[in-house]
């Protein structure tokens, strides 16, 4: 055989055995290769992680730089993809497919959104004890407390749903709680001898947990909203602030100044402007139309209780009337009140709601112009606990520096 061909055939034999090492050895790491992060086919998909807006309004930029370019506009509550993570920035992106980077602070992770929603399935039965409105711009809290997880942000004017109160020690500065103190020894004056300060009594603030109009619930400054009632009351609030306000009936009035000649009757609750009270409200008053005067007018008021919400509107027969009048479900209202047998009531110290003790109900009849308190034949009314008035306070203030 020539030389030549010898070679040929040499070297193809050697490219074959090159050829099947190669394939054995590829075989042999296919296994591995199964195992190792680096082999995209066989690598398991991560969870998609997503953050929500908590800012009014802002803007996704092409680069994290002095100079960028805006590539969206996100608002609030709006969901972000995260698609990579920066030192304070994160590279996002829309439910439309625009992607860009925002600001870590203005966005809040997966877990507050997640309270939230549990916040809002957890109460979504809650009745509604009261309705308000938003003075200013705020956030909602996840939970009662200034420096709790935020995310949904209310605009001015907004519709709330009240549901519950809860009361907390309002953040104070030193400066301040040395000034509170202070102020509070000036006020109690001399003291008898070997008689030690008492410190003053802290600070509070309420919160309600409220549902706005798009269903979102969650915590809110109660000195940031205002209850929602008629102007033609609020003159009537005398020093007090209006808890709720509820239509028991409506009278026609064809004289009446206003447009709509059906005139609502007004129950009104209220209570001193002070937070952390461990009742709801302290009075109750009926306001009734006067046809003849075309005015509003008190008819029932009832002072110095230890009230819980919710009011309930409804129509009651009486059960001790004997006339055809008793027979007749008319308007009717009822609340709660602590009897004077019930523990002392004071907030929760760890979510700081206010639990009422030992409560009965009071169920008023509305004939005509005219109240009657609903009891069944020999029902008596229990004792009921009664509110410190201020002044009795100052008797006993009195009494203690004499």
């Amino acid at each position: 055989m020539p030389p030549v061909v010898r070679s040929m055939r040499h070297h193809r034999v050697e490219l074959s055995l090159r050829s099947f090492r190669v394939a054995g050895l590829a075989l042999c790491l296919l296994p591995i290769c199964t195992l190792m992060s680096g082999c995209s086919r066989f690598r398991p998909r991560l969870a998609d992680n997503y953050v929500y807006v908590t800012a009014k309004e802002t803007f996704l930029r092409d680069r994290v730089a002095a100079v960028s370019n805006r590539t969206a506009t996100v608002e609030n509550g709006e969901q972000l993809k995260v698609l990579e993570h920066g030192r304070r920035f994160l590279r996002v992106q829309t439910e439309k497919g625009v992607q860009g980077w925002i600001d870590e602070k203005v966005v809040a992770p997966q877990d507050v959104f997640d309270g939230f929603s549990e916040l809002k399935k957890t109460h979504q039965s809650d009745p509604t004890v009261a309705s308000a409105v938003v003075r200013d711009e705020v956030y909602m809290h996840m939970k009662p407390g200034r420096d709790t997880e935020r995310l949904y942000r209310l605009p001015e004017n907004e519709k709330l749903q009240l549901l519950t109160r809860a009361t907390l020690v309002k953040p104070m500065p030193p400066a301040a709680l040395q000034a509170r103190a202070t102020t509070s020894v000036a006020k109690e004056g001399a003291k008898p001898a070997g008689v030690p300060d008492a410190p003053p009594p802290p600070a509070m603030e309420d919160w309600w947990l409220v549902r706005d109009s798009q269903g979102h619930t969650g915590w809110l400054l109660s000195r940031m909203m205002d209850v929602d009632v008629p102007e033609a009351l609020t003159r009537y609030s005398e020093g007090q602030r209006i808890v709720g306000a509820y239509i028991v009936a409506k009278v026609n009035d064809p004289d009446a100044p206003q447009d709509d000649k059906n005139i609502p009757e007004y129950l009104t609750v209220t209570s001193p402007y002070k937070a952390g009270l461990p009742y709801d409200f302290d009075q109750a008053r009926l306001f009734i139309w006067n046809v003849k005067k075309h005015r509003y007018e008190t008819g029932f008021r009832e002072r110095n209780i230890e009230g819980y919400l919710p009011v309930e509107i409804t129509t009651r027969k009486d059960p001790a009337g004997k006339t055809p009048l008793a027979a007749q479900a008319l308007p009717a209202f009822r609340y709660h009140v602590l009897a004077a047998d019930s523990a002392p009531v004071v907030p929760d110290p760890v979510t700081g709601q206010i639990l009422p003790g030992k409560t009965f109900v009071k169920t008023y009849r509305l004939e005509g112009n005219t109240v009657h308190h609903l009891l069944a034949p020999g029902e008596t009314s229990p004792e009921e606990a009664h509110p410190v008035a201020p002044e009795e306070k100052d008797k006993k203030k009195g009494k203690h520096r004499h």
